[in-house]
């Protein structure tokens, strides 16, 4: 791997300027990892590079460490001297994002600097409407847009079906239906991957990610493997790793992940049709149970929303602790995270101001 142009990988202008602060150093890309030792692409190769001892010693949180898809700034561009060593993490453009299993609020980052997360779940046993909502509304606060791809459309008898009952709460989100029967099943997918642009493939074992990943490259790079019949895929890929496409982009293929802990959501556009429900009822703070004049109970009543739809919905609301919140009210409390270094909603506000005074001059 010579003579890697940077930009086919992702690297923009923006992280051009940003790496300019950090002189004696080049930048790369993490292109996967295993346990403290990462690959990372420079223009010159692929390399392998650790964390210095001063990024070990200042990180906070495990999302601070480099994750798959990060661009970092690297000591060197090839191992003849012994691993590489990383000193800083670029400022990330996008990252989907996961609870740590047992960890109250630690958040793994799955990929980074993604510009579309596919959302892949099969048409046969793997098919979950429930566990599809929560992929949405992690994908959509991500940064990075949502596909989802239904795969293995050749096993299933109700395609039209299943993909009607998509579609209707895969607001906004486009719906491919892919099959790895046909030699050009997974043509689908590929018109969503330009030049330059990076893609991560999430969801469950066995749904058929790995087997998309190596249709794309044109060879078999990933191990794939089928869902086993009590309904749980076989774990085929067990780390991230991030791979070039011949005709330029990269994609990233995950472990298999059934459930995924909530950290941060995006329910406004996840649950975008309850959300404009609940502008329609009588009250602004309405949790639409048992309140009078309820927009989104009256759907449910005139079969416009289903009850399972509002109980995932208020599930994942409780697990993103807005528990309790109406939509202005999680919009509130989001702002307040991003700006809580800066003094919250206050200084938020300030700084929307400032922006949009600074644009009109």
């Amino acid at each position: 791997m010579n003579g890697i142009d940077m930009k086919r990988i992702g690297l923009t202008e923006r992280l051009v300027q940003e790496s300019r602060i950090y002189e004696g150093l080049v930048i790369g890309r993490v292109s996967s990892q295993y346990k403290d030792l990462y690959k990372v692409i420079t223009e010159a190769g692929e390399l392998t590079a650790e964390i210095s001892g001063k990024f070990r010693y200042q990180v906070t949180a495990l999302a601070e460490y480099p994750a798959v898809g990060d661009f970092v700034m690297v000591d060197r561009t090839d191992n003849s001297k012994g691993n590489g060593v990383i000193h800083h993490v670029l400022k990330r453009k996008s990252a989907f994002t996961r609870k740590v299993a047992g960890a109250a609020t630690d958040t793994q980052i799955v990929a980074a600097n993604i510009d579309t997360v596919f959302i892949c779940m099969s048409l046969n046993n793997d098919f979950n409407l429930r566990r599809l909502e929560r992929y949405l509304s992690i994908a959509w606060d991500s940064g990075a847009t949502p596909v989802v791809v239904l795969t293995k459309s050749d096993l299933c008898q109700d395609t039209e079906a299943k993909l009607k009952d998509v579609s209707s709460m895969a607001i906004g989100v486009d719906v491919l239906v892919t099959t790895s029967t046909s030699d050009d099943g997974y043509l689908p997918v590929k018109g969503y991957i330009a030049w330059g642009q990076t893609a991560a493939f999430i969801g469950s074992s066995g749904v058929g990610k790995s087997t998309l990943i190596n249709r794309l490259i044109g060879k078999n790079i990933f191990d794939t493997n089928g869902i086993r019949n009590d309904d749980r895929g076989r774990h085929t890929t067990t780390r991230r790793d991030l791979v070039m496409l011949p005709e330029g982009g990269t994609v990233i293929d995950t472990p298999g992940m059934r459930e995924l802990g909530i950290i941060s959501a995006d329910l406004s556009k996840s649950f975008a049709d309850i959300d404009e429900l609940a502008h329609k009822c009588k009250f602004g703070d309405c949790t639409h149970g048992s309140e009078p004049d309820c927009a989104v109970q009256r759907a449910i009543n005139n079969g416009i929303l289903t009850a399972e739809r509002l109980e995932s919905y208020n599930k994942l609301k409780k697990e993103a602790r807005y528990d309790g919140l109406n939509s202005k009210q999680i919009e509130r409390e989001k702002i307040n995270e991003m700006f809580s270094g800066m003094g919250g909603l206050k200084n938020a506000r300030k700084f929307i101001k400032d922006k949009n005074r600074s644009k009109n001059r």
